[in-house]
């Protein structure tokens, strides 16, 4: 599903928080398709990358780019409707059930019209589909006040993904689980990358986890400096 035409420029970037400078000089072409893992120490700005790449924190300086399937370049604001966001604090609803969440991921990209009687049949067929393919489908009507922090995380990775996004940025997706399910998670992502040309790019604390799913690496340093290199850690 790659294509010649890169999916995401990010031309000069710089990134500050508070007067902090994170990152700096950041130029990076992402091809459609791949999964970039993001590496880091605690305040390297690997969440404050992931917003600017949301469109939900503006850069000090610098430019980045999403090209569309159908109809040319974006902002990350005019693209954020193809987005799938995985939030390291999640922002699920407790009262709500696990399908109901998921399904929330479908608002950027319905009417108010065609979700005010309730979702669509298909859409919840594609809910549950992801809710077993991530070990949870058994939850699906329980709130998610009641399931556990890692199954939390699992209800938020397919939130993201019930809207088939052309691009998923996650924070920490698999923070809470343990190695065997991490996999599952992240095997999960890697299949949209290669089945829907989805690009992936995730925040991982894991390098043994990085080194085993990713295409590339983007290695925070700190104060401001970073690497980038083909292939993960493997």
């Amino acid at each position: 599903m790659k294509t010649a035409t890169p999916h995401l420029r990010i031309k000069n970037l710089a990134v500050e928080r508070e007067g902090r400078s994170l990152l700096h000089g950041l130029d990076l072409n992402v091809e459609r398709g791949t999964f970039v893992s993001i590496e880091g120490g605690s305040g390297a700005g690997k969440t404050s990358l992931l917003s600017c790449l949301a469109g939900m924190l503006e850069p000090a300086s610098g430019q980045v780019t999403y090209s569309c399937q159908e109809n040319g370049e974006h902002s990350p604001k005019g693209f954020c409707s193809r987005l799938g966001l995985v939030f390291q604090h999640l922002r699920l609803t407790p009262n709500a059930t696990a399908e109901t969440n998921v399904l929330c991921g479908l608002l950027g990209q319905r009417s108010t019209w065609r979700t005010i009687f309730g979702f669509a049949r298909s859409d919840r067929r594609r809910a549950m589909e992801l809710l077993e393919k991530l070990g949870i489908g058994h939850l699906a009507q329980k709130t998610v006040a009641h399931i556990s922090g890692g199954e939390r995380q699992r209800v938020a990775v397919a939130r993201a993904l019930i809207s088939k996004p052309e691009c998923v940025l996650a924070d920490e997706p698999v923070s809470s689980l343990d190695p065997q399910l991490a996999r599952q998670v992240l095997g999960l992502l890697k299949e949209e990358c290669a089945n829907s040309g989805c690009t992936v790019l995730c925040a991982l604390h894991d390098k043994a986890l990085s080194g085993e799913f990713s295409d590339a690496t983007l290695r925070l340093r700190g104060g401001g400096g970073w690497d980038y290199s083909v292939g993960g850690n493997s």
